[in-house]
């Protein structure tokens, strides 16, 4: 007997729906989260995280463009901005927890990007929940290829 069931074209990219609409609720609240800190908070950005909202907020545009109708290429886009996002997002949190040293210098004018602006339940910072959201979006946005795959 052949417990393995076999799954149509259709249904693997049907599949992959779920997981790029995930990462579309989290590029768009981190997006109102970084316009709320910056316009409503009145908190200015450093450099490091205008590069950050640089890969975050055409993934608010980009992603549902794949939704409807659903096209699983749309994962190579949003991962194409989502990696090095994460990237920067990781540095600016290794930057912060004094792991890289200051004397690189990625910000030498305006707000400085070790400064610790918000701190929330004593570890929660801007730049760990920027690393944390594209995290979970490349997850999601590999899950999203994975099932379409099948």
């Amino acid at each position: 007997m052949n417990s393995a069931r076999s799954v149509a074209p259709g249904d693997a990219a049907a599949a992959a729906w779920m997981p790029i609409f995930g990462a579309w609720l989290i590029a768009a609240a981190s997006t109102l989260g970084a316009l709320f800190f910056g316009e409503v908070m009145q908190l200015p950005p450093c450099v490091l995280c205008w590069y950050q909202r640089i890969f975050m907020f055409p993934l608010v545009l980009i992603l549902p463009l794949g939704l409807f109708p659903l096209d699983p290429r749309v994962v190579r886009y949003g991962l194409a901005l989502a990696l090095p996002g994460g990237l920067v997002a990781t540095f600016h949190l290794l930057l912060v927890a004094g792991v890289v040293p200051e004397s690189i210098k990625p910000c030498t004018q305006g707000v400085p990007c070790s400064e610790t602006v918000i701190e929330w339940f004593g570890f929660l910072t801007i730049p760990l929940l920027s690393a944390v959201a594209f995290s979970t979006i490349i997850a999601l946005l590999v899950a999203a290829h994975l099932r379409s795959r099948k």
